[in-house]
């Protein structure tokens, strides 16, 4: 007879903590040692640009763990507008618990792996938050969380107090060098004295809060002046370009993989910085660059980008993209197994769920 599947369920405390790069992470290491899993994401709320509404996280995921059809848990509905608007006027009234229940009947794996919601609540209004989903499948929690604020620890306090026994653990990501030693030596004994296991410490990684430049000619609607062939260069660091020459030859010459954001009349800048790491120049005020500099950019392989807004609203929506990017690349994804393998407690994972290991 075959025996039920054990759900393990990963949501984060807000919007952008990680959730995908640690259940990659985790599916990963299973898959590595043989143990069977399936994966869904009950609510969507990352729409691909397709005709069928798809969420791309989940898209991604099968794709990149090669999971076959029948090892994927359908997304019961795409958290958007017009669903909520359907709700609150009482024209959508699915019992979206009782599809959920569905999964129950559905045997074989070892574990499923299901992505939750972006926070605790989100979701309350179909009767899919977090704490519901987890109640309904008998679900283990683990919670994934940014130490970006300073009330990060409140959050999981309180999400212990909702959660229970049901919460497995969690995992604070994206650790800035600065904190490694408070989120290490205080935060972590804080939290495990208070029965919330710590089951990784992942420090911040540059190269996972990147983004391609074809990301950032989406997001600033940027027209591009050469190389749109060079698009997929990853950016990890934004500088701008407002001081004289020579101190900018020395700031440039620190950085690595970078976007200079400059004014489209410094023509001594914008040659500086195709001279060091520069993987994209964003060029601002609407003034077309010299033809050297095209010229130069062509030669090594730099897109450049001309915006509309002024240098302070560029960077701010290049500050927002690096907050907000997704786990969509080849290369993040063998970092995510890196970052995993050394910091990641699977052996509490294995125990708490009989795993063979």
């Amino acid at each position: 007879m075959p025996k039920s599947a054990n759900y393990l369920l990963i949501g984060s405390t807000e919007p952008y903590s990680g959730k995908s790069t640690i259940t990659l992470g985790i599916a990963h290491e299973l898959q590595g040692q043989g143990i069977s899993i399936a994966y869904g994401k009950p609510l969507g709320n990352c729409l691909t640009p397709t005709s069928i509404p798809t969420d791309a996280d989940v898209q991604f995921i099968t794709e990149t763990l090669k999971l076959s059809q029948n090892c994927i848990r359908p997304t019961l509905l795409m958290l958007d507008q017009s669903t909520i608007e359907k709700r609150l006027l009482g024209e959508e009234k699915t019992d979206y618990q009782k599809s959920l229940a569905q999964y129950l009947q559905i045997e074989g794996e070892d574990l499923v792996i299901l992505e939750g919601p972006s926070t605790l609540d989100e979701g309350s209004l179909l009767e899919l938050s977090l704490p519901q989903v987890a109640e309904i499948l008998n679900a283990s929690v683990i919670l994934v969380t940014r130490p970006n604020s300073h009330y990060y620890i409140d959050s999981l306090l309180s999400a212990k107090q909702r959660l229970g026994s049901s919460l497995l653990g969690v995992v604070i990501n994206d650790v800035p060098g600065s904190a490694q030693e408070t989120v290490t030596t205080l935060v972590r004994p804080f939290l495990e004295a208070r029965n919330i296991p710590v089951l990784g410490i992942l420090p911040r990684s540059s190269l996972l809060r990147s983004v391609t430049v074809e990301e950032l000619v989406k997001q600033l609607k940027a027209q591009v002046l050469c190389r749109p062939d060079r698009l997929d260069l990853m950016v990890e660091s934004l500088t701008i370009g407002a001081m004289n020459v020579s101190a900018a030859i020395k700031y440039f010459r620190k950085t690595t993989n970078m976007a200079v954001v400059t004014g489209g009349d410094r023509t001594d800048i914008q040659l500086a910085a195709l001279e060091t790491s520069t993987h994209c120049l964003i060029l601002t005020g609407q003034l077309p660059p010299d033809e050297l500099v095209l010229r130069r950019a062509e030669d090594v392989e730099v897109p450049v980008l001309s915006v509309d807004y002024d240098t302070l609203s560029t960077v701010e929506i290049i500050d927002r993209t690096f907050g907000s990017v997704r786990l969509h690349e080849p290369v993040k994804v063998e970092c995510v197994k890196r970052l995993m393998a050394q910091d990641f407690d699977f052996e509490h994972l294995f125990s708490h769920f009989q795993l063979r290991s």
